[in-house]
Formats: C-alpha cells, sequence, structure tokens
C-alpha cells in the first residue's frame, strides 16, 4: 500500500467532492476541477476528509492509489487558494507588458513574441520584468509557465533570459583574456 496514498485529504469548508462512473470533480470556492479516475481505485468522503483506497490487487494499483491522492489533494489546494508561479526576465532592454488577453515579450528576438492568455489561467504583468501565472489547476499553471520561460532559456554567462522567481542560476566564469602561448 502507497504511504501517500493512504493519508487523507483534509476537506476545507465549502469543498465538495463527488466520485461517480470514474470522474472525480473537486468543487470550491474559485471553480470546478474534474480528473478521470483510471484502475481499481474508489474515494470515500468521511466528514471532513477524503479517502482513496484500492478496491483490486492489480500491479499498478499501489502507484495509482498515490498518484490520485496526490491529484486529489492538489485539487482541493486548487478550488481553496489557487496556484501561482512567477517569472523574472532578465535582460538589457528587455521588457514584457500585457495587452488584452495575452502578454508581448521583448527578450533580445528581432521581433514581439506574443503569448495568448490559455483557458483557466491568468496572466498578469506587475513590474516590466515580472510575469505572474496563477489558476486553479496546479499542471496548467506549471506547464503555462514552462512554456513562457521556454521562449528565452536563462544562459549561464551573463545570466539573461526567462527564469522562475526562486530559481538559482549557476553562472560561469566566461573567457579570460589571459596571455597567449610564447
Amino acid at each position: 500500500m502507497s504511504r501517500i496514498g493512504k493519508l487523507p485529504v483534509a476537506l476545507p469548508a465549502g469543498v465538495s467532492i463527488t466520485f461517480e462512473n470514474g470522474l472525480l470533480t473537486v468543487k470550491g470556492a474559485k471553480g470546478t476541477l474534474t480528473q478521470q479516475v483510471v484502475g481499481e481505485i474508489d474515494i470515500k468522503v468521511e466528514g471532513a476528509e477524503a479517502h482513496v483506497v484500492t478496491t483490486g490487487t492489480a500491479p499498478d494499483t499501489n502507484a495509482k492509489h498515490g498518484l490520485y491522492r496526490a491529484l486529489l489533494h492538489n485539487m482541493v489546494v486548487g478550488v481553496t487558494d489557487g496556484y501561482k508561479k512567477t517569472l523574472k526576465v532578465n535582460g538589457v532592454g528587455w521588457k514584457v507588458a500585457k495587452q488584452g488577453n495575452k502578454i508581448v515579450l521583448n527578450v533580445g528576438f528581432s521581433h514581439p513574441v506574443d503569448f495568448p492568455e490559455p483557458a483557466g489561467v491568468k496572466l498578469e504583468c506587475p513590474a516590466v520584468n515580472e510575469i505572474v501565472v496563477s489558476g486553479i489547476d496546479k499542471t496548467l499553471v506549471g506547464q503555462t509557465a514552462a512554456n513562457i520561460r521556454k521562449i528565452r532559456v536563462p544562459e549561464p554567462y551573463h545570466g539573461y533570459g526567462i527564469a522562475y522567481s526562486d530559481e538559482v542560476i549557476e553562472r560561469k566564469e566566461g573567457k579570460t583574456g589571459g596571455k597567449g602561448k610564447k
């Protein structure tokens, strides 16, 4: 049995869970999330806790046990608090701006790059060198932030690029102007 899977998921006030025909639905103050559950897994709600239990002995049931418990926990946190990732844009003259439902990035290319706001995610630019990605779906927020970062990955010599706010970029020394061979 999975150590993660047997932990209960606390349900805050205002969160409701329904599980029928393999479809898990979590409703909360910020919205509704759904997840398809495949395999011999059942979800039971007892009071203010939800338990993910296995109903069979298939070889991959233990792996799915922990997986679906983690997904359920992420859904509960998402509909109550939401998720947020912050990206920093570092480069000389580089900037970002929000225009309608997209952000426009000027990050050292010969042209500005438009990044449209996906459904279920909110993009904000509180400063000219900062992007905030927020939403209720953890995987969608993380994937959107990764796609924005992929536009200009940080380079190790000057640190130019789009990086997560808590990311540490390992810096390289670069070339030295030492004396040539005699």
